[in-house]
């Protein structure tokens, strides 16, 4: 059964760096210690810290969203940029001035940041008591005891067998309607520029089995959406200690599918290089698969992804793009773009403009080039291309992009989508809101609808960001 803290309330802060948000919640209950828990980064990262709150649920704490209440301060990192590791070491400052009022509260670095800063965080810098790397989350009740005993304490040892497979998450932050179920952990492509493989660790896929599992509860639980995570979904493969059975990801989007066909299921990240017909059939065959692939292309340029070492071209994300829209025609397609990397010319730049074009993405996320310490670029590749191109690059990236979003949406305008109802819009309660199978947020007018409910919504005018309808019978 998925757990979930009865009366929550839960604050939710926008981290304009990535789709990250800081989650915190507050369950008042006797006899209980205090945990406070921000997340930075990916979706990984939140599903991570379900992991560790429920941990900390069967050793005697709390959430709480009180940061002068808590005895455990934990924030969970991402290592994906430099302004990323900026904003984290900004708040632990803060929580570094909250100790001087309570010398009790122990204060724990997780996830990314641990296994690349642990020395500078614990030993020259004394930010932290205690740093844990994202394999090592079982052992913080023996860490707290090493801490609460006046010892710092680490642990970031990269497991090739870790998937928490048998830790049932807390949901924290969400609305009762959405939530994320990792299905494998760590990565095997070494991408020049991402520090992913040295701080997750090798690839290794979950259980199918207790995946389907974990699905089946949410739905049973109210839970009417679920997303697969994974660094790489697409070459999630999962075979039985006795040999017995084997899944690849096309089949385990199937089997999720299964469970309900009013259960949606959606999937992130895929891999250009290993995204199969196989996973776009299986898709098509379902109407609860929802048609949104994420399909990160960094560049455009063939020579840019050859020092990305991202094992493909430009001609192979084309094949990729095209059996897509050949496939499932209404499939939305959505991309990472870094701007700038290591020896970028201006004619690579534009190929980047090109392939976005060619590919009509609805939403990027997009980046200026970061070198990180430890990659494979920042060994073997200067960063060369200036300051002022980059941030100019970007802004066409952006640019673009804004164009292609708004194009995509006034496409959509006349039409009727099966709408998610997922709560009330950011600017108005009369409105809700939700998002159709292509990942589109649309807001309506609320009726007689409530979160959680399926609803048809026809599309009289957009945004570049949303599409605005009506409820229609």
């Amino acid at each position: 059964m998925a757990k979930q803290f009865s009366g929550n309330v839960f604050d939710k802060v926008q981290d304009e760096q990535r789709q990250g948000e800081v989650y915190a919640a507050t369950v008042e209950v006797a006899g209980k210690k205090k945990m406070y828990l921000e997340s930075y980064g990916c979706q990984m990262n939140f599903s991570d810290s379900e992991i560790v709150a429920s941990i900390m649920a069967e050793n005697n704490y709390i959430p709480t969203t009180a940061l002068e209440d808590a005895d455990v301060v934990f924030i969970n990192t991402c290592s994906i940029r430099e302004n990323a590791e900026q904003k984290v070491r900004g708040r632990l400052q803060v929580f570094r001035q909250h100790k001087k009022h309570k010398p009790d509260m122990m204060i724990g670095v997780l996830g990314c940041m641990a296994e690349r800063l642990k020395s500078k965080l614990l030993e020259q810098e004394k930010l932290v008591d205690l740093v844990v790397g994202p394999d090592a989350y079982k052992d913080l009740p023996n860490l707290l005891s090493q801490v609460d005993s006046g010892q710092p304490a680490v642990n970031v040892l990269l497991s090739r067998e870790e998937t928490y497979a048998d830790i049932t998450p807390v949901r924290l932050g969400g609305n009762g309607i959405l939530a994320f179920v990792t299905i494998m952990r760590g990565c095997d492509n070494m991408c020049s520029f991402c520090v992913v493989p040295f701080t997750r660790g090798r690839e290794r896929s979950r259980d199918a089995l207790s995946i389907v599992q974990e699905c089946r509860d949410l739905w049973e639980n109210g839970y009417k959406e679920v997303t697969l995570l994974g660094q790489n979904v697409d070459s999630y493969h999962w075979t039985a200690e006795d040999g017995s059975e084997s899944v690849n990801f096309a089949q385990l989007l199937a089997l999720v599918a299964q469970i309900d066909p009013q259960l949606r299921v959606r999937f992130s990240t895929s891999h250009p290089k290993d995204i199969t017909d196989e996973v776009l059939h299986t898709m098509a065959a379902y109407d609860n698969i929802c048609k949104n692939i994420h399909l990160p292309v960094q560049s455009g340029n063939t020579e840019v992804l050859k020092r990305m070492n991202r094992t493909y071209d430009r001609n192979w994300y084309i094949n990729r793009v095209e059996a897509i829209r050949r496939i499932m025609p209404d499939c939305a397609i959505t991309s990472d773009v870094i701007a700038g990397f290591c020896g970028e010319t201006e004619e690579q730049h534009q190929d980047t403009l090109s392939i976005m074009e060619l590919s009509g993405y609805t939403m990027s996320f997009m980046f200026k080039y970061s070198e990180r310490p430890g990659t494979l670029a920042a060994r073997k590749f200067e960063d060369d291309v200036p300051e002022e191109v980059k941030s100019r690059r970007l802004q066409e990236i952006i640019d673009l992009q804004s164009k292609l979003s708004l194009l995509s949406n006034e496409q959509d305008v006349g039409k009727t989508f099966e709408v998610l109802v997922e709560g009330p819009s950011r600017k108005s309660d009369a409105h809700f809101c939700g998002r159709n199978s292509q990942n589109k947020m649309i807001v309506f007018p609320r009726g007689n609808t409530k979160a959680g409910d399926y609803v048809k919504v026809k599309v009289d005018r957009c945004t570049q960001a949303t599409l605005l309808g009506e409820l229609v019978d």
